[in-house]
């Protein structure tokens, strides 16, 4: 079952967006489990309800895929399970719930595995060292905790991303020939984390800085919208202006719209530029491609050096995938990661998918890794992958909306239109390799427009509505090829 979870958690981290993985799926934590559930710990109840309203059903998704149907609790550490669980037999009065024993299956997992690889490694729950959600507690100090592994070190430098590592690296040492403000340009998945990451990291390392604050902007708008309502801005500015050496601002796509957001993030920016701070931003377009955004701000995130991660090459997948072996702790042979980084081809997070699958399933059956293995597990991935197209997205949403898709072309704004539109052009950046500027002139708009619907979109799945469900129908229709 432990290995089931992690699995299961591996693909949820596919299907939903990188800063929403972070913040409410990797804290979770394997407590119990037995053949007729799992009971995860939470840091506490405000995540449990967040969790139980927007991504249970996800969980069962993915246990159901994995062929499981099992009862999922929580419990906030330190606690007792949320649906009134009793008190062990064994737990005394003030005295706190023993902690659940190692099991053989986890030893087996990190003896082979290696903990260095968190998608693989079963933890055991250990109290956070902020106990409290990132961005809702103005004590909160210094955002996101970086992940240890997001080092220079760690990085695998080839043609798609020479420039990118050496700008952030310059920037990490100091140099005054280097450029103080940094732009990180790129698709999900290539690596754009993980090199602001290892800004902090170094520069922490080396002492250069302690006062390192990463943060995505979802982060920073929640921080500040808390500020407001208890009466702790003052809080708020001085610990953006007075008190960071280092700003590490990620998934900037999310400001689009938020005016009150955008004006104090410019002003932010002001007091760090003045003070000659670090800045790091990261992005999937380009601060002049982002619908919504004012020029004040626009002008402050074009100031510094605009690098771009663009997809590996071939031998650059390769040492890719060589390097994430010796940190899985397992001996691939080099005609299966050949055959994987010819297979997969799009990106970093991709190949993990794959290389996790072929170790697991190895491990899990029992043989060797080889070539057959390989085909039998990216086949899964490849199969339907190739044949999805911007085309058959459209199909299936005029089918689900019942509209024409002379209707989803046209230029018309009434909602029973542009909705559907919407999720088409959602669907279509999720499921296809296009560009986000071939997306909107397949639909006859701007790049503008689709970034707009792609956001819009990603909003209404959050508040669980109807949409939400037509979504999820229509992504199951598409993940399991029924097109």
């Amino acid at each position: 079952m432990e290995l089931s979870w992690e699995k299961a958690k591996f693909q949820i981290k596919k299907s939903i967006p990188e800063h929403s993985y972070r913040m409410w799926i990797e804290p979770l934590a394997l407590l119990e489990c037995d053949a007729a559930g799992i009971t995860l710990g939470t840091p506490n109840d405000y995540f449990i309800k967040r969790i139980k309203e927007n991504y249970l059903d996800i969980f069962k998704r993915e246990f159901s895929n994995l062929g499981r149907s099992i009862d999922i609790k929580f419990q906030v550490n330190g606690k007792h399970d949320t649906k009134g669980s009793k008190k062990s037999p064994d737990q005394k009065k003030g005295q706190p719930a023993k902690q659940p024993a190692k099991s053989p299956a986890n030893n087996l997992i990190k003896s082979k595995f290696g903990s260095a690889y968190p998608a693989l490694a079963v933890r055991q729950w250990k109290k956070p060292e902020q106990a409290t959600l990132p961005g809702l507690d103005a004590s909160f100090n210094g955002g996101r905790m970086l992940k240890k592994g997001y080092t220079f070190d760690d990085f695998v430098v080839g043609d798609n991303s020479n420039f990118a590592y050496s700008a952030s690296l310059s920037l990490a040492q100091g140099n005054k020939n280097g450029a103080g403000i940094l732009y990180l340009l790129g698709k999900t998945g290539l690596g754009k984390s993980h090199l602001s990451q290892a800004v902090g990291h170094h520069m922490m390392a080396n002492k250069i800085s302690n006062r390192v604050y990463y943060v995505t902007a979802e982060d920073f708008t929640n921080e500040m919208i808390f500020s407001l309502r208890n009466h702790t801005i003052e809080r708020f500015k001085e610990k953006y202006r007075s008190k960071c050496d280092v700003l590490i601002l990620e998934d900037i796509h999310f400001l689009s719209g938020k005016i009150a957001t955008q004006k104090e993030l410019a002003i932010t920016l002001d007091y760090l530029l003045d003070a000659d701070k670090k800045i790091i931003f990261s992005g999937c377009e380009l601060p002049d491609e982002i619908p919504k955004l004012n020029d004040q701000l626009k002008s402050r995130l074009s100031m510094g050096l605009v690098t771009e991660i663009e997809a590996p090459d071939y031998k650059t997948r390769l040492r890719i995938l060589k390097k994430k072996s010796n940190t899985l702790g397992c001996k691939v042979p080099m005609m299966v990661n050949e055959y994987i980084a010819q297979e997969l081809c799009d990106d970093v997070r991709q190949l993990e998918s794959g290389l996790f699958g072929v170790v697991a399933k190895g491990q899990i059956m029992g043989r060797n890794i080889d070539i057959e293995l390989a085909k039998s597990v990216l086949d899964n991935i490849t199969k339907n992958r190739k044949r999805i197209s911007i085309d058959l997205i459209k199909q299936l949403v005029c089918s689900e909306f019942s509209i024409s898709e002379q209707d989803i072309m046209s230029k018309s704004r009434k909602r029973i239109i542009v909705k559907p539109r919407q999720v088409a052009m959602f669907l279509a950046k999720k499921y296809t390799d296009q560009p986000i500027k071939k997306i909107g002139s397949s639909f006859k708009k701007y790049h503008a427009t689709a970034i707009y619907s792609v956001n819009a979109i990603e909003k209404e799945i959050k508040q669980r509505g109807v949409l939400c469900e037509q979504i999820n129908y229509i992504s199951k229709k598409i993940e399991a090829g029924k097109f």
